[in-house]
């Protein structure tokens, strides 16, 4: 099956909203590993499968992972305020 979308053309974070949530900001990570995080409460939802051989090095990067997307919401933000 032939690639929709090439995925190397995506920004690496996407801000997204949903009106069934209203108070809810969520950010996607659209690289490995993927993930959408709610940066009301820090949740993240992983759009991987994971190994167990995985799972610590992913504990260990997921701080970082977190970081960068609530530091892409506050570029965003800075930009609509300008």
């Amino acid at each position: 099956m032939k690639e929709l979308i090439n995925t190397t053309e995506l920004p690496q974070f996407l801000l997204g909203d949903n009106t069934d949530f209203p108070d809810d900001i969520f950010i996607i990570h659209t690289q490995y590993p993927r993930f959408v995080i709610n940066l009301k409460d820090d949740s993240v939802e992983w759009m991987e499968e994971f190994e167990t051989s995985e799972k610590n090095e992913l504990e260990a990067a997921t701080p970082d992972l977190i970081q960068a997307a609530s530091d892409f919401y506050d570029r965003e933000m800075s930009r609509y305020d300008n």
